[in-house]
């Protein structure tokens, strides 16, 4: 029986008791998400049966410069003069009337589970009008996390896919959003304002096994709060389609607009901007595979370092810099003490109730904010066993769900 290989995981500081049926894994903290603890993967019981005939994909040898065998329409970073938004664009945040607008680079679909083994990747969808959004992602509001597996190449119409998925998201407040993506390229331009836009909505971004993020692609990986890579993650030089140069310095010149842009781009979003200088490096017909070592130098797995830093701030003009430091010797303290058992979840939790008044938590200025506050919930009433006893009608739920949708987006705090 070969390795098992990890499928899923956790990247969500929301508290959620169990991720599958059979694995729990401890609560960890709510929507504030500093500090965090590291990513868990979570494996179901059927996942591990799976997984016993799957052998481990042997790594990449990253070090060298390979020709890549995909010379479909959609690999390579690709530049060209995009014309500028309407000035007059519709504030989606506050209208259910969003503009005609249908997926054309590629296949979406959106699931409430991380695990695709079990449960699939969804039901894929193509029209992003209002209210096929909301049918797609209704039954994700109970669930808590929204996944949206997108295939296919990075262009406009998959900017305005991110755009109306996370608005979507904030309607229903659901707080985790995984953008599942397999993608060997596409339009620079539209990487980055498909990137800022995730960076201001919480997105997590998972590159799983067997699926690639290459060339343009790369520059998601900065707009997203975690990102979790398993697959392969290759850069390569931009072609400036459309071009007029005749010689490497006229080309040069009509780079080097998009190289500051690229620059800028991952600059305020927390990623090595050495990642825009590298791109321009390697050959366009051939692919540079980013080692492990690489991804976390420049920042583009993990965690993100400028989102740690906006949420510590936001957090101490909550609760105050005592507060914080509390935090972050608690977490030291649970990482060390607590999050190693192998003794079940229940201990793990134990463990770190025990751990708490030892550095002031629960904080009475700041109890939701406090170290595993959600162990401090009593856990509400399931809609199922709800239904069954004649409180909720399913129907009547539903329909209060597309209403609530309806109403304009929360910004983020």
């Amino acid at each position: 029986m070969g390795t098992p290989v990890n499928r899923t995981f956790d990247p969500s500081p929301r508290p959620a008791p169990t991720l599958h049926r059979n694995i729990p894994f401890p609560v960890v903290d709510p929507p504030m998400r500093f500090p965090r603890l590291p990513l868990i993967a979570v494996l179901g019981a059927a996942l591990l049966a799976a997984a016993c005939t799957a052998e481990q994909a042997p790594a990449p040898k990253v070090l060298k410069t390979q020709t890549s065998a995909d010379n479909t329409a959609d690999f390579g970073a690709v530049s060209s003069d995009v014309p500028p938004p309407p000035k007059k664009k519709t504030d989606i945040a506050h209208t259910t009337e969003w503009p005609d607008a249908t997926l054309e680079s590629g296949t979406a679909s959106i699931s409430c589970s991380t695990d695709y083994v079990e449960q699939g990747d969804g039901k894929e969808f193509k029209d992003l009008a209002f209210f096929s959004v909301l049918d797609a992602m209704l039954p994700c509001k109970d669930a808590g996390v929204v996944r949206l597996r997108y295939r296919g190449r990075v262009a406009s119409d998959f900017t305005t896919l991110i755009e109306r998925v996370g608005n979507m998201a904030a309607r229903m407040d659901i707080h985790q959003r995984i953008l599942d993506i397999d993608s060997s390229g596409g339009q620079v331009e539209d990487a980055i304002r498909a990137g800022d836009i995730m960076a201001e909505a919480g997105w997590t971004i998972w590159v799983r096994e067997n699926a690639v993020c290459h060339s343009a692609c790369v520059l998601l990986l900065a707009g997203g709060d975690d990102r979790v890579i398993s697959g392969a993650v290759g850069i390569h030089r931009i072609i400036r389609i459309q071009s007029e140069a005749s010689s490497r310095a006229e080309l040069s010149a009509e780079l080097h607009e998009v190289h500051e842009a690229m620059k800028d781009y991952l600059q305020r979003n927390g990623a090595g901007v050495a990642v825009a200088d590298f791109m321009m490096t390697v050959p366009n017909r051939s692919l540079r595979l980013l080692t492990p070592e690489e991804l976390s130098e420049y920042g583009l797995v993990g965690r993100n370092a400028a989102q740690e830093d906006l949420d510590r701030i936001r957090l101490v003009r909550r609760c105050g810099l005592d507060f914080a430091r509390r935090l972050d010797g608690f977490y030291r303290a649970y990482e060390q003490q607590c999050a190693s058992l192998d003794t079940g979840v229940d201990a793990i939790n134990d463990c770190g109730r025990a751990l708490r008044p030892k550095y002031g938590f629960p904080d009475d200025k700041c109890p939701a904010d406090s170290p595993l506050a959600a162990l401090d919930v009593k856990p509400a009433q399931t809609a199922d066993a709800a239904a069954e006893e004649g409180a909720i009608d399913v129907a009547t739920k539903a329909e209060d769900a597309r209403e609530r949708a309806a109403r304009p987006a929360k910004r983020r705090q």
